[in-house]
């Protein structure tokens, strides 16, 4: 079994793959572990002229500068350890560690704290069993240490003696820094690699709207070098038809080809001038228009949805948005989930003054749990059972990650919106969530 591998970067095993730790990484940390390592001993030693077992100490260092020195050679720095081997370097790191510490004095040594570090390297980069194996594995060296160890050096002049309350305070110190690095460094760690991956996710759909809003570019490009063909076609279908008789046996045919050919430029033509022809009837879209369109496909049998459209006081004309994929998404997806929580009914309430534009979406499902809704919109933060976007509940809902609220959420506030998140009040139950633009933002009426 390799001790390295190299992850192959698929879609499927990019989130596995986008904590494990780098060779370079462990080498440049014990690098810089020796260095440290050898500035206090040796400083210690002619400096402060303290006795210690010099040659015993320096080692302990020399090995971990040889480990480095053999990694280096033996393979390239990119390299991704897996969860593995990464956990058996940082395991020596402790052992090692805990060498060093046995030669200068235990738990008596103010660098006994320095066994945070491998676990908190863990506790960033790999599974939750081996963080909590390094830790154990701290745990238990800071134990022995505290009981058996060289003695700490100092002057013999002057022994230093430390009364062992003040060793159970520096074993406690160093158990209780071990699992608050950890737990502290482990959390930040998951919410970066939730947050990166959900703006992934979140460019993923931005790059398939524009690549769907592209294709319009594409069939005007088509229509313009299809025509010189098709109008080659067109010509030699004439040439053969004066060329043959009046009534031979392919005049029909040839007729038939020549009214295609030009039926086929008409269709170029359209396609060619497809931006122009529709750009006042179809780029742009009344807010009570658009929230119909986003509507139409969820309308069913077991959830009826309701819509209002009204101006909110003054006298102001209903706006008309520019159609933005990123708003028809936002919304289509906090509608879509309205309708999978809905008991009996959907309720949507379009309303806007001369400052600004609002929507509120609501049901009459159970609501948003308590416990969430303050994190609701952050990345794999989800109310729907189970964790998975490709199954299927046993109502026929289908579970969720969190991502489709939290790129819904993004999308919107892009376009300018602010989103709030509410339960309806008692008697009442369900969810609400209203949409705020500035109406100069989104309405493009006034031009």
């Amino acid at each position: 079994m390799p001790l390295f591998t190299t992850p192959l970067e698929t879609p499927e095993s990019f989130n596995k793959n986008a904590g494990l730790l780098s060779l370079r990484t462990l080498v440049r940390l014990r690098w810089l572990a020796v260095i440290g390592q050898s500035i206090a001993v040796l400083g210690v030693h002619f400096l402060l002229e303290f006795p210690l077992p010099l040659a015993p100490c320096l080692g302990v260092i020399a090995l971990s500068a040889w480990l480095n020195i053999f990694l280096t050679l033996r393979w390239r720095q990119s390299l991704r350890l897996s969860p593995e081997r990464a956990g058996f370097l940082l395991g020596y790191d402790v052992i090692q560690l805990a060498l060093l510490i046995y030669l200068t004095g235990g738990l008596e040594n103010p660098f006994a704290f320095l066994f945070l570090v491998p676990v908190t390297v863990s506790a960033t980069s790999l599974p939750l069993k081996w963080t909590l194996g390094l830790s154990a594995m701290a745990f238990v060296c800071a134990s022995v240490l505290a009981i058996y160890h060289l003695p700490l050096p100092w002057s013999l002049a002057a022994p230093l003696v430390l009364p062992k309350a003040y060793i159970a305070g520096m074993w406690v110190a160093i158990v209780c820094g071990v699992v608050f690095s950890a737990i502290y460094a482990r959390r930040i760690a998951e919410e970066a690699r939730q947050m990166s991956s959900a703006l992934t996710a979140a460019e993923l759909v931005l790059a398939r709207e524009q690549r769907l809003s592209a294709l319009d570019g594409l069939a005007a490009a088509a229509a313009h070098e299809l025509g010189t063909p098709l109008a080659t076609i067109a010509l030699v279908a004439k040439e053969l038809k004066r060329e043959l008789p009046d009534k031979g046996p392919h005049t029909e045919d040839i007729d038939l080809l020549i009214s295609q050919t030009g039926r086929c430029r008409e269709i170029l033509s359209r396609l060619a001038n497809r931006e122009a022809q529709t750009d006042a009837m179809y780029e742009r879209v009344r807010l009570s228009v658009m929230i119909e369109d986003l509507v139409a496909p969820l309308r069913g049998p077991d959830v009826t949805i309701d819509i209002a459209a009204a101006e909110d006081g003054g006298s102001s004309p209903e706006p008309i948005f520019r159609r933005n994929p990123a708003i028809a998404y936002g919304l289509g997806n906090l509608l879509e989930n309205a309708v999978d929580f809905a008991a009996k009914k959907v309720s949507i309430t379009a309303q806007w003054s001369p400052s600004k534009v609002s929507v509120l979406i609501s049901d009459d499902g159970p609501g948003f749990e308590q416990s969430i809704i303050d994190r609701l919109g952050d990345p794999f933060v989800t109310t729907r059972p189970g964790y998975g976007m490709d199954h299927e509940s046993e109502k026929g809902r289908h579970e969720g990650m969190g991502l489709g609220f939290f790129i819904a959420k993004t999308l919107l506030e892009r376009s300018g919106a602010s989103v709030a998140l509410a339960n309806r009040p008692a008697p009442q139950h369900g969810a609400a969530i209203q949409l705020h633009w500035p109406r100069a933002a989104v309405d493009v009426g006034k031009t």
